[in-house]
């Protein structure tokens, strides 16, 4: 298998190695090509993970720093993203282990400085929330 149809057609590409995969002509596979897009289906998956955690951080974030605009999009995001880490966990249980201080650490930071950028505000250096935090928070408008 050559190089130019993967790097020219990448859907025909990924056609072609579903049709020769369904065919059993093994011999005829793109190895190399398919062993990187396997392991990118798994990084597809983390960074799924990891994007709905930063989007939870960074509207607990203004949640909490800006008590007089809490607002029910707010709310509706951080419960949609709970959703959804619930939803990625469920599919791909081994994704748990980015649920942990390093990786909310990491994402903490990104979500941080898209709260400066938004609103003009500075929030802590580290990171004040645990994964019990990020995962059950209460979040409910006070009126």
């Amino acid at each position: 298998m050559s190089d130019d149809l993967y790097t020219e057609d990448y859907a025909r590409w990924a056609e072609l190695m579903a049709t020769t995969l369904e065919e059993k002509c093994f011999g005829d596979l793109d190895i190399d090509h398919l062993v990187t897009e396997i392991r990118d289906l798994s990084k597809r998956e983390r960074d799924k993970l990891l994007s709905s955690l930063r989007l939870i951080l960074h509207h607990l974030l203004k949640w909490d720093f800006q008590k007089s605009k809490r607002s029910r999009s707010w709310q509706v995001t951080i419960q949609w993203e709970r959703n959804n880490l619930d939803f990625y966990l469920e599919d791909s249980p081994s994704l748990k282990k980015y649920l942990c201080q390093e990786w909310i650490n990491k994402m903490y930071r990104n979500a941080r400085l898209d709260a400066i950028l938004q609103t003009g505000l500075d929030y802590p250096q580290d990171c004040p929330y645990t994964i019990i935090d990020i995962m059950e928070k209460s979040i409910d408008l006070e009126f």
